[in-house]
């Protein structure tokens, strides 16, 4: 089997690429920007595989050049799943875009000296999105979101992260490939109750701290159907120099509300069914700045298509609210909910 380097071993999606990969018999090799973070790796992990000898580990950090050429020594392909931490402030959106860029072609850089076989990459299926989301249609691969200063930041730092690294390897000619995947909003079980990821949103719900849901459409894509795509992505010869969206089914947030309500019993009391008209998550966002970068996507119309996927790969992503659920039962199994 294969040597696969993982980007980001402590985040969410990187905990459980690893675990899938260790599954399929490969070795992992995983980045992590202190040692101190190791043994929460390893934790996280044994909760699903004994990760045995072939879990390794590098230090290197998406902001800094240093290790990032002995994190690829003897590596076969990377899943560049990381994406560096920053404020996320649409008022310093240079805090978000400039690392998330330079993140990624530091990878790149590295695994095409070291001759990696391919490289998958993370992106976003807001970068294939058109400008607003209130534009009716379904978009494929072949869109590219145009940038533009009034889009959000993170929308923004993973459509000119994304560019950056089509673009370094359109000027490379040696044998290492590129292949990005696009996911949309990344849910389901978490590994550990110290790194929640995007599951933030169903413990919210689950907490009761959200008094109702806006009007937003979410292409839920269950966290280890995404990672089954990026190996896929990974293996398939076909499927190098392509974009693929993994951006799962549509489903209204108030929808998801009344899944766990089904689900769930006594354990979802606390979630409300209420859907909250525009006008009042319009006015709310004036008191809080966490809801102004949601008004955007309030009565959301565009979808994609995961066809490509499916088709190229042989994809297949689980329904949206059997995702919602599996990620509430397992925040409440560790005392998260």
């Amino acid at each position: 089997m294969s040597q696969v380097l993982v980007t980001g071993g402590t985040g969410y999606v990187g905990g459980w690429a690893i675990v899938a990969l260790l599954q399929r018999g490969h070795d992992v090799r995983t980045t992590v920007r202190s040692s101190s973070r190791v043994q929460a790796v390893i934790d996280a992990v044994s909760a699903e595989v004994d990760p045995g000898e072939r879990l390794s580990f590098a230090h290197a950090d998406l902001t800094r050049d240093d290790g990032w050429d002995a994190a690829m020594a003897g590596v076969d392909f990377v899943l560049h799943v990381a994406s560096p931490l920053g404020s996320g402030d649409d008022k310093d959106a240079d805090a978000l875009i400039v690392p998330a860029r330079d993140g990624a072609l530091r990878v790149l850089r590295a695994a095409t000296r070291a001759q990696v076989k391919r490289v998958v990459m993370t992106s976003a299926a807001n970068a294939a999105s058109p400008m607003s989301y209130r534009t009716e249609g379904v978009t494929d691969e072949t869109l590219w979101t145009v940038d533009d200063p009034s889009l959000p930041a993170y929308r923004r730092s993973k459509t000119i992260a994304e560019k950056a690294a089509w673009d370094f390897m359109a000027g490379h000619d040696g044998p290492t490939e590129l292949t990005t995947v696009l996911p949309g909003a990344v849910l389901g079980p978490v590994l550990t109750p110290n790194d929640v990821g995007t599951a933030s949103l169903i413990q919210r719900m689950l907490r009761g701290e959200m008094r109702g849901s806006p009007k937003i459409g979410l292409e839920v894509v269950d966290v280890r159907d995404l990672v089954d795509l990026h190996i896929r992505a990974m293996t398939a010869p076909e499927a190098a120099g392509q974009r693929f969206l993994g951006s799962g089914p549509f489903i209204w947030m108030a929808d998801i509300a009344r899944a766990l309500k089904a689900a769930l019993g006594d354990d979802a009391a606390k979630v409300s069914e209420r859907e909250l008209p525009n006008v009042l998550v319009r006015l709310m966002s004036l008191f809080d700045p966490s809801l102004k970068a949601i008004t955007v996507s309030l009565g959301r119309r565009n979808r994609h298509t995961t066809n490509k996927a499916q088709q190229i790969l042989g994809w297949t992503p689980r329904p949206a609210e059997k995702t919602v659920v599996e990620c509430a039962e397992s925040l409440i199994g560790h005392g998260l909910g």
